[in-house]
């Protein structure tokens, strides 16, 4: 995502720790589901509260090293599952006390430097950008998916502004040769017509085939709504993201249930709706300057949060059918 592929920092740094500590309190004990558990930084905070579990997931399977590591150090306290977070719902969770469940849909310094993954503009070789538990990669999308396809991808996950023009010159140059990572980004360079001097000219589209090859819009949505399933009254979910199209889900999703009043499926009709979540702020919690001076990629970093205030599983929301856009374009992947 656009602030991880920044080469500054040396290792993994877990963005706004100390804030999600303070919300999820974990000292007062209780089940936390660490969603994206990458290098581990928020699941080991937790776990140094005594009377804390952790349920880790991650659909990277290299997070097993470390979470093996965790899991030697806290034996029972501690389980990892190789899953994508949107099948959190499919945990074994009915005796479990869940009071938080945590996303950071950034990636990790190791990821994004991992040149097998290829998520980086700076890797050399073939593209992939695949996660874990994927049907596709990078390399397959951009050979494969015709000119409007590709321009959609750019501009609705990227923001990109030169998408057509892109798009065009990818499926020319594609007639004669096979689209490499060091291919891509000099079309991309030969395409802008402006370029930023602060960014890099491939930010967006690397971006952009990021959350396409990842199905990184319905994931988060439904991770999301699984979320707000498994989460006890009064638990929290928070979101930390790092670019716009996310925080702007998670923004309309806990807005949706906060000031939205809505009511479980499966309570009797007439039942007076209620507002499920309460949010303590509008606006999102952001770095403080000492943390973007030590750890740069956390700039973009947005966290935001809400309690559950009634106890229940399915509800209503209409996320899907607001966002059904975006997940038209992730399903342009049927044809590969």
């Amino acid at each position: 995502m656009i602030a991880t592929i920044i080469p500054d920092v040396k290792s993994h740094y877990p963005v706004l720790l100390t804030e999600i500590i303070s919300i999820i309190t974990p000292q007062y004990g209780g089940t936390f589901i660490d969603c994206t558990f990458g290098q581990g930084g928020y699941s080991k905070r937790i776990l140094k509260f005594e009377k804390t579990r952790v349920i880790a997931l991650d659909r990277d399977l290299e997070s097993l090293k470390k979470a093996q590591e965790i899991q030697n150090e806290f034996e029972d306290r501690f389980l990892f599952k190789n899953i994508k977070f949107s099948e959190l719902n499919n945990l074994k969770l009915k005796n479990e006390n869940i009071k938080g469940v945590i996303f950071d849909l950034g990636y990790s310094y190791t990821q994004i430097k991992d040149p097998k993954k290829g998520l980086s503009f700076e890797t050399v070789g073939e593209l992939n950008m695949k996660m874990g538990i994927n049907d596709f990669s990078a390399k397959e999308a951009i050979n494969n998916l015709d000119e409007k396809e590709l321009a959609q991808i750019f501009k609705y996950f990227g923001d990109e502004k030169d998408s057509n023009r892109i798009a065009h010159n990818i499926v020319d140059d594609r007639a004669t040769r096979e689209i490499t990572t060091e291919e891509l980004v000099r079309i991309i360079d030969s395409s802008k017509r402006k370029k930023n001097q602060k960014t890099h000219s491939a930010t967006k589209v690397f971006q952009a085939l990021r959350i396409f090859v990842n199905k990184e819009i319905s994931e988060l949505i439904y991770g999301l709504i699984n979320a707000a399933k498994v989460v006890k009254k009064d638990g929290i979910i928070a979101v930390v993201t790092f670019h716009s199209l996310e925080d702007k889900i998670v923004k309309y999703f806990f807005k949706s249930l906060s000031e939205n009043k809505s009511v479980s499926r499966y309570m009797p009709k007439g039942v007076e709706k209620v507002n499920l979540f309460k949010s303590l702020s509008k606006k999102p919690i952001v770095p403080s300057e000492k943390e973007i001076q030590e750890n740069p990629p956390s700039r973009s970093a947005k966290l935001r949060y809400v309690i559950k205030k009634e106890d229940f599983y399915d509800f209503e929301t209409d996320i899907l059918e607001k966002f059904d856009h975006l997940i038209k374009i992730e399903n342009f992947s049927k044809k590969l």
